[in-house]
């Protein structure tokens, strides 16, 4: 296995299967829906034109890339459609570096050349092994042509790597039909925390961001917005079509959502509740009638609740189905005729309670609430002398009408900041 950086191949002169020369190399091309790890073909500038050379023509590459082919029987290439060009499409740009969970500038791309030890007869493999994310990268390409290649190499390899390998390369396509034909998607991104797509989505350019955001599915988006920047949130939002936001914001917590539509244009909020379902229209429309920044304005109705003649088999039913966030979980609450609030279990008691066990049984005491109208530096407060991860929500008569969970007095005290 031979490391070769994309610098170092670019210009390169290439020679025939006779050694005369055939060009020198443009470009190196990769088809991800192909192969996303393997390069395609190098691109040589002939004087017949642009020709693909693909790598198991190859047999060596030392001071010049020296091939088993003949300009006559080389494909020529034209757009490249479908091609991701190294130079054009990576060099000096963003990508996301999913291991590290954050934004990195491209300076240069390490490639492997590998011969076939099986079958030596099928020639050369070319694939990218990392990108070059450091100093190294950068001053190689800046000396390049300046410096002679061996005592450059020599003083690259006093300066520390920083290699981002290349499955942990998330691309950035801005032009919503160049991804499609190229297959770029944010599957690796996907994969983790919300709040830290939320961080490397802050790192973006407007243009990065909306690309990177529509290629996530509506449940990551939504969870990943509510970890977003208000003001940002609002951006990200304008720019979608009304039917894929509405998707979005059917899958936040109802509080959430109410708070990113409350920040909109009435206008725009009306188009996006328009495209909601029936269902969790009403509830955010529900929430948004209340002030912000009161218990009622910063309550969710994502919240589990049983008869008082529940037993501890209903309540672990309950749980596997509730589809709201897990912060909601903490807690079942216990409620009457019209709702109103009589007790509250926790979770833990659940776990290790009977199954049949009455819910009424195992609530604790006192049961704290708040008033719909208590401002957030009392919910704060109450929170913070209880100990509580939820707090419920009643009105005048007793009547559960919403939940405010720990996250929530976390992200209204972090906004006073």
């Amino acid at each position: 296995m031979t490391a070769l950086a994309l610098s170092d191949l670019l210009g390169l002169p290439v020679y025939d299967s006779e050694s005369g020369k055939l060009g020198r190399v443009r470009e190196v091309a990769l088809v991800p829906q192909e192969d996303p790890i393997h390069i395609a073909a190098l691109v040589v500038r002939t004087p017949e034109g642009d020709r693909l050379v693909a790598p198991n023509l190859l047999r060596n590459v030392n001071g010049g890339v020296y091939t088993k082919a003949r300009t006559a029987d080389l494909p020529s290439y034209s757009s490249g459609e479908g091609m991701l060009l190294l130079e054009r499409d990576l060099l000096d740009q963003q990508i996301i570096d999913v291991h590290g969970r954050k934004v990195v500038r491209v300076n240069d791309v390490e490639l492997s050349l590998d011969l076939e030890a099986e079958y030596p007869s099928r020639g050369m493999h070319l694939r990218i092994a990392f990108v070059d994310a450091g100093a190294r990268g950068a001053i190689r390409r800046l000396l390049k042509g300046i410096i002679p290649r061996h005592t450059l190499a020599s003083w690259l390899q006093r300066i520390p790597a920083r290699n981002i390998p290349w499955e942990f390369v998330n691309l950035i396509e801005t032009d919503p039909a160049r991804r499609v034909r190229l297959k770029i998607s944010s599957d690796r991104v996907s994969r983790l925390h919300p709040a830290d797509i939320a961080d490397i989505i802050e790192e973006l350019s407007p243009a990065e961001r909306d690309a990177v955001f529509q290629t996530l599915d509506e449940e990551v988006a939504a969870e990943t917005l509510e970890e977003i920047d208000p003001k940002l949130q609002v951006s990200i939002v304008n720019a979608m079509e009304s039917e894929r936001a509405a998707d979005i914001v059917e899958e936040m917590d109802p509080d959430a959502a109410a708070d990113l539509l409350a920040d909109l244009t009435d206008e725009r909020s009306d188009a996006i509740l328009k495209e909601m379902e029936p269902e969790e229209r009403q509830d955010v429309e529900e929430l948004l009638e209340f002030e912000e920044n009161t218990a009622a304005g910063r309550m969710t109705t994502d919240y589990m609740a049983l008869a008082p003649t529940a037993r501890v088999h209903d309540a672990v039913e309950m749980l596997k189905k509730f589809e709201g966030g897990l912060e909601s979980m903490s807690t079942i609450y216990l409620v009457g005729e019209n709702e109103k609030l009589l007790g509250a279990v926790p979770l833990a008691k659940i776990i290790v309670a009977a199954s049949e066990k009455p819910l009424s049984e195992l609530t604790v005491e006192p049961l704290i609430t708040c008033s719909p109208e208590a401002d957030e530096h009392e919910v704060a407060e109450i929170f913070d002398k209880y100990n509580l991860l939820t707090l419920p929500v009643i009105d005048e008569a007793g009547v559960l009408t919403g939940v405010i969970t720990a996250d929530d007095v976390i992200s209204m005290l972090r906004a006073q900041l």
